[in-house]
């Protein structure tokens, strides 16, 4: 994580990606999303590597 990221909660994640719950939790186990980081019992995302998702998908959809 690097200074300057914020730490999104799941329900900003969730409007940022246009994902529900389930589906960030399936596309973590299968290694296709940035893991949760557990901040002594708060979960939330790095806001960085959320927006570097974002981009890759978009890489890839161009590639296709």
């Amino acid at each position: 994580m690097m200074v300057g990221d914020r730490m999104l909660t799941l329900a900003a994640v969730e409007e940022r990606v246009g994902l529900k719950k389930s589906a960030i939790y399936a596309r973590i186990a299968e290694g296709n999303f940035p893991k949760q980081v557990n901040l002594g019992g708060a979960v939330r995302w790095s806001e960085l590597e959320i927006d570097e998702w974002i981009e890759a998908q978009k890489r890839a959809r161009r590639a296709a």
